[in-house]
């Protein structure tokens, strides 16, 4: 009887003990817990489905409030698996050490069981410092934890949670129904890898999942513009094996910001373009065909020598004008709208005999109408996705490389596009050709088409920066039209045929305006410079003085008070030449007062290695008071001094003026 009394204080009182303290306090988390859980989720609810039309202080109130409760919330969920965790802990000693101590008055009982107690006795000093270690690990582990914490309630964003994931977390997904529409919560992954989204149905009423999982392939993320949908916080997914856009709604501005980082989301396309457009839609098509067609034979009919061609812009409205009768229905029909040459009809009247554009349409309008028609294509000429690589071939060192690159990637271009730029370029070919009556050179019809032609997806810097270069891919186009559309591109060719080529090109005519490099520097070596100092002042004293000197004798004018260009020419040096020198112009030129400009080829001419690229400043000044001293021995006039520009380079230019 005493040894069941003494069971009942030393082990069963203390396990009654444990379960109604501890296990007892751990259901009662529990139950706090799942209150609080339904309790935010109701908020969540009524919260997400406010209207974005209601008054910002509104909204700004119940973000308030949300944030309160998932505070709260966040706190309760905390002690709640802290509690577990204790439970979980005690359980290690407070189940074992009762039954020890039951043992131990076991033994003490009963006296005879002394040899079992001595065999008993290495398991129960192990077993008691088993105990007592865990005790002191569970002493350590709960002040880490209170710790840890502490911590995740300063900063919870430090804190996530880490999963194979890289975004994870409760969406809601629009789903369309036959009488409307319905949003459904989801609990959704995504894996940037692999670029799967996984959409588990998930309902906090029933207890969680509620119906099938659906996992689907990423191909795009877009943010919904707020005018466009009554829900906040929502953006667009479309999937690779899933037909339609997927809708989904985030828990706030910053979630749906996560996950659109974590999928590459991008903003939606504001495309001002579609409200500019005229009547119709440009295409590729044969409307199309005819409206380029049409203008391009007008230009060269009436207007190939017009200065400014193409630069100088037409007025807007007329340009509005005659875009609208091109692309009306009529031009679909096959009917001609613009009148004959000379004539404008109306067009109820006018008939498939009209084949050009009528002489009251300003050559200006027409242009404008063209290039216009161009800009109003659903993407550009020469296509975004071939952008890079075109800018890539205009940014190589080698001439014939920048050649080869372009001719390649105009053939893989769809055959309309081809088409229509074969067309354009022939016709800037002929524009350029008559430069020196319209002033529209190949540099200056590149200014104009480049940015039309190639005009970037989004206006970035880099995209402002990349001008330049587009210019440079339309000069090409237009300078080797016929090689470049009338043949088949050939294989690469290797480095040396590349340089012999590029050699024997640049001996046999002159650089074009594609040729120019994009640095045209070059510093001569100071050999190169000591051995043709000398050279350079004895030869270009003797011709030089030599030819004035005749000519000041011969002549019986009387002497001039400053040095023209008439008294003293001064050629720019050139490779071959070592015996001249850069002109300098007459003190009272307009164009500096001291400071003379010197005009240089805007390619790179060809060098040669026994000449020297540069005169140097000492040798100028040395001839120049030579020729000085000459003047002054044979009579002439005292010429004003010269003034020379330091430090000077014959291969530095003066910037190109359209």
């Amino acid at each position: 009887m005493r040894m069941i009394e003494n069971a009942s204080e030393v082990l069963i009182t203390p396990l009654e003990k444990f379960r109604k303290e501890q296990i007892g306090a751990a259901k009662d988390a529990k139950k706090k817990y799942d209150k609080e859980t339904e309790k935010y989720c109701g908020v969540l609810e009524k919260h997400l489905n406010l209207s974005s039309k209601k008054k910002e202080s509104q909204l700004q109130e119940a973000d308030s409030q949300v944030d309160l409760v998932r505070q709260h919330f966040y706190e309760v969920s905390l002690e709640y698996v802290f509690k577990v965790q204790e439970v979980q802990e005690r359980k290690m000693f407070e189940f074992v050490e009762p039954l020890l101590a039951f043992l131990q008055g076991l033994f003490t009982f009963y006296h005879h069981g002394y040899e079992l107690a001595k065999d008993f006795s290495d398991f129960k000093t192990e077993l008691t410092i088993s105990i007592q270690n865990t005790r002191n690990r569970f002493e350590g582990t709960r002040s880490e934890v209170e710790a840890l914490m502490k911590k995740m309630k300063e900063n919870p964003h430090e804190h996530k949670n880490i999963s194979p994931y890289t975004m994870e977390g409760y969406l809601y997904v629009q789903e369309k129904r036959h009488f409307g529409t319905s949003w459904v919560k989801h609990y959704c992954t995504y894996q940037r890898e692999s670029k799967r989204i996984t959409m588990v149905p998930f309902d906090q009423k029933s207890g969680g999942k509620g119906g099938e999982d659906e996992a689907v392939t990423l191909k795009s993320c877009t943010r919904r513009k707020t005018d466009t949908i009554e829900k906040r916080f929502c953006f667009d997914v479309e999937a690779v094996d899933r037909p339609g856009v997927i809708t989904m709604q985030a828990l706030s501005e910053e979630d749906r910001r996560l996950w659109m980082e974590a999928m590459d989301g991008r903003e939606p396309v504001y495309n001002s373009n579609k409200d500019s457009q005229s009547e119709g839609t440009a295409q590729l098509d044969s409307i199309g065909f005819s409206i380029i067609k049409k203008c391009i034979h007008a230009v060269e009919t009436r207007g190939i020598n017009e200065q400014g061609l193409y630069r100088i812009v037409g007025v807007n409205s007329r340009v509005q004008k005659l875009l609208s009768i091109l692309m009306g229905p009529c031009a679909a029909r096959g009917q001609e709208v613009l009148g004959t040459v000379g004539r404008c009809e109306d067009p109820k009247t006018a008939t498939e005999t009209d084949t050009e554009i009528c002489a009251e349409w300003e050559i200006k309008t027409i242009t404008s109408a063209l290039k216009t028609y161009l800009r109003m294509l659903p993407g550009p000429l020469m296509m975004y996705q071939f952008q890079r690589s075109f800018i890539k071939a205009a940014k190589l060192e080698n001439q014939e490389s920048r050649v080869s690159e372009i001719h390649s990637l105009v053939h893989r271009l769809p055959e309309k596009n081809r088409q229509m730029l074969h067309l354009l370029m022939n016709h800037l070919a002929k524009v350029a050709d008559n430069h020196k009556q319209n002033l529209m050179t190949v540099a200056n019809l590149g200014v104009v088409f480049g940015p039309t032609l190639l005009r970037p997806q989004e206006e970035t810097v880099a995209a402002i920066m990349d001008i330049k270069f587009q210019n440079i891919v339309i000069e090409i186009l237009i300078e080797n039209h016929e090689k470049i559309f009338n043949t088949v591109p050939e294989a690469p060719a290797s480095n040396s045929q590349l340089l012999l080529s590029r050699k024997k090109s640049t001996e046999s005519k002159p650089p074009s305006c594609s040729e120019r490099p994009l640095t045209l520097f070059h510093t001569a070596q100071p050999n190169e410079k000591q051995e043709n100092r000398n050279s350079i002042i004895n030869s270009s004293l003797e011709s030089v003085v030599s030819s004035n000197a005749n000519s000041f004798l011969n002549s019986n004018s009387a002497p001039q008070p400053s040095l023209n260009s008439s008294d003293l020419e001064l050629e720019v040096i050139k490779p071959n030449r070592p015996n001249s020198l850069p002109q300098n112009p007459s003190p009272t030129s307009p164009l500096s007062p001291s400071w003379p400009m010197f005009s240089a080829p805007s390619s790179p001419m060809p060098t040669s290695s026994t000449s020297s690229d540069s005169s140097p400043i000492r040798s100028v000044a040395q001839f120049a008071w030579l020729l000085v001293a000459f003047a002054a021995s044979v009579g002439f006039p005292r010429f004003p001094p010269l003034h020379l520009p330091f430090p000077w380079h014959p291969a530095r230019t003066l910037p190109s003026t359209v």
